[in-house]
């Protein structure tokens, strides 16, 4: 009885060490039945790919992986249908979503800092919303003028109103983008919203003097919680070059 347990006891230290590096990323895909998605790391120096996760006929999938060190993940449909995890050691990530819609439908569980990457990314949507009402707006008023039906006072007039949402929600997303940096210090997830584009324009755009303050508040608070992190000695170099780029404007 007592070799049995001894034996017992060894087989979970070993399977402890097995996943003590591991994280595990399932779940449910509608309208993804038979498909594949794909898993990558955005790793310092670039995207790495990792594998292709299968999706079973229910919808569903399940993957295991080890990591070498606490990194951001990409999962993707397509190039441009993709969410972005940030797993601990040892966390069993669910994930669900929309097969072609992935990036706007998907919700995480199990994961503290990638439910944090949800969060700025639903913000992010919302501000993307708005965004495709105005061009949607302008657009439409530009089509009464081509044909006649209002006078350019009028598509000045909606031109002046849809420039000042433009600046009211860019100013929004850029608000939100430094509270989450401040607020979150000392997570990986700070690097995504660092390079938080709004319209394609960087919300805390790198030829401002005052973005430097930013890029100090993310490296010093990954020096502080995962000093040898790869992650951590690329982001100090690429701070360094932006501080040395302002000193000569």
């Amino acid at each position: 009885m007592k070799k049995v347990t001894i034996l017992s006891f060894l087989a979970a230290l070993l399977m402890c060490g097995c996943h003590k590096n591991t994280f595990t990323i399932s779940g449910t895909i509608e309208d993804g039945a038979g498909k594949m998605l794909y898993l990558e790391e955005l790793a310092p120096e670039g995207t790495i790919f990792i594998d292709s996760i299968p999706i079973n006929s229910k919808g569903q999938f399940k993957y295991r992986y080890k990591m070498p060190y606490r990194s951001l993940y990409n999962l993707h449909t397509t190039a441009d249908n993709y969410i972005v995890t940030l797993p601990d050691y040892g966390e069993h990530l669910k994930v669900t979503g929309q097969w072609n819609n992935l990036s706007l439908t998907y919700d995480i569980q199990g994961s503290p800092e990638s439910i944090l990457l949800w969060q700025l990314q639903q913000y992010t949507n919302d501000g993307a919303e708005i965004l495709n009402q105005l061009i949607d707006t302008t657009e439409h008023y530009a089509q009464l003028y081509f044909d006649k039906k209002v006078g350019e006072e009028v598509v000045l007039e909606k031109k002046d109103y849809t420039d000042s949402i433009y600046r009211e929600t860019f100013q929004e997303q850029q608000d939100y983008v430094c509270r989450f940096i401040e607020e979150n210090q000392g997570s990986l997830a700070t690097l995504i919203a660092l390079y938080k584009p709004f319209n394609n324009r960087l919300l805390i755009d790198t030829r401002d003097p005052n973005s430097i303050d930013y890029y100090d508040l993310v490296l010093e608070g990954l020096q502080e919680r995962m000093p040898d992190n790869p992650h951590t000695l690329h982001f100090k170099n690429t701070t360094e070059h932006l501080r040395s780029a302002l000193s000569r404007q």
